[in-house]
């Protein structure tokens, strides 16, 4: 075995051992072979079920570059153009409100100065936003309104009329904020396709790529690969979670449940990970199989953010992108030296967007390597500041680190 491997192993047991993190699974990619591939911990701690390398994860976040993929398929096949209204296929949002203030009445309104673009939901720069990150009228009225961010029992319609009655944080196109822009980006996918987003993403990315354990439910004769999910009691300890944080899922997601997260909703593994990420080094073609054109990779992976929206951006109360931009559904180094390896950081032009379960992945044209780091932990934002949960983003960090020695 070679010591790269022996090496991460090592790391991931000591997070294991230390009740970081159940579990996690990491691959490195390099120049057309896997140079790098270790598991560690539980998928199923009391009942002492390994992680394994096709252990399936829930990937939260990740799944948003996804479905940015999928939409950029769409744009290559004229479907719809980056600088148009989405009121074509959302009339919903025909007439949309901006608060005044943030925390302020939801009474008090004006106007949007101008329509939602594609382009604006590919960037986080519609003035959606996630409700769990404000307080007050604001977090109650999304809560109300559209349920569990990942398990909703709304309808795909249902939830984008509901959504589009919500206030707007900010004007279409100003800042760059966190939200349900990918949400309602994939919804429209199924709306343009006229089938649901899964399918739309089978057909698509998955089928074609050969990413065979995706997708948005896990087939029953598989689910004995599920890792489990695991947050933090009230003494930080690890302890199995039966739904999300806020509710954002369910243990089990029902069979008629229609609505489906392109925000957050995918199961998947380190392997089919790997080969999508292997997109933005290879041009958008893996293994002779074309997914986008090189020149449509080139604009997904190209700042569009101003100064001035990457200097405000923030997260947790923390600037976002420091030594990065945001291209079209991905962040994008542009200082290594300032850019935060938890993000993603390598040569210029490196790629990638975590998720909020442990979920990590990179993709570096320059050096032509992929690195995808899988855990199932999850925490509520209200223990980030007593530290619970944090412990992956430094296994995250070792990983990194590592990654550049892994030959």
């Amino acid at each position: 075995m070679p010591p790269a491997v022996d090496a991460v192993e090592a790391m991931l047991d000591r997070f294991v051992s230390a009740g970081d993190i159940a579990g996690a699974a990491t691959q490195i990619w390099r120049d057309g072979r896997v140079v790098q591939s270790a598991v560690a911990g539980w998928r199923d701690v009391a009942a002492e079920l390994p992680i394994e390398p096709d252990t399936l994860f829930r990937i939260a976040s990740v799944t948003k570059p996804i479905t940015a993929v999928v939409a950029l398929t769409l744009f290559e096949e004229g479907r719809f153009a980056l600088d148009e209204p989405i009121t074509r296929w959302a009339p919903e949002f025909a007439h949309m409100k901006v608060l005044r203030a943030v925390n302020g009445p939801l009474s008090e309104t004006e106007p949007a100065a101008r329509p939602i673009t594609f382009d604006d939901l590919l960037t986080h720069r519609s003035g959606l936003t996630y409700g769990d990150f404000h307080t007050g009228a604001l977090a109650r009225a999304h809560a109300d309104a559209l349920g569990g961010t990942i398990d909703t029992a709304l309808a795909p319609d249902e939830w984008i009329a509901r959504l589009a009655r919500l206030p707007l944080i900010d004007q279409p196109g100003a800042g760059f904020h966190y939200g349900h822009s990918t949400d309602l980006l994939g919804l429209l996918l199924a709306r343009m396709e006229g089938v649901p987003l899964g399918e739309v993403m089978r057909q698509q990315l998955f089928e074609p790529l050969g990413m065979t354990d995706t997708g948005f439910t896990v087939p029953a004769e598989q689910r004995h690969r599920r890792a489990k999910m695991y947050g933090f009691d009230d003494d930080g300890k690890l302890a199995e979670r039966q739904d999300g944080p806020g509710g954002a899922f369910m243990a089990e997601r029902p069979e008629t449940m229609k609505f489906q997260s392109g925000g957050q909703g995918l199961w998947s593994t380190v392997d089919d990970v790997v080969r999508f990420a292997r997109l933005f080094v290879e041009s958008g073609a893996v293994d002779g199989v074309r997914i986008l054109k090189p020149e449509t990779i080139a604009l997904m992976t190209t700042n569009r953010l101003s100064e001035s929206q990457r200097a405000a951006a923030r997260m947790f109360g923390q600037r976002t992108f420091a030594g990065h931009g945001f291209g079209l559904g991905v962040a994008v180094v542009m200082d290594p030296g300032k850019a935060a390896s938890t993000l993603c950081n390598g040569a210029v032009g490196t790629v990638g967007w975590p998720g909020a379960f442990g979920g990590w992945w990179q993709a570096d044209p320059v050096d032509r390597s992929v690195m995808v780091f899988l855990a199932h932990n999850a925490f509520e934002l209200t223990q980030i500041a007593k530290g619970y949960g944090l412990g992956v983003y430094a296994a995250i960090s070792e990983f990194h680190a590592m990654g550049s020695t892994a030959t």
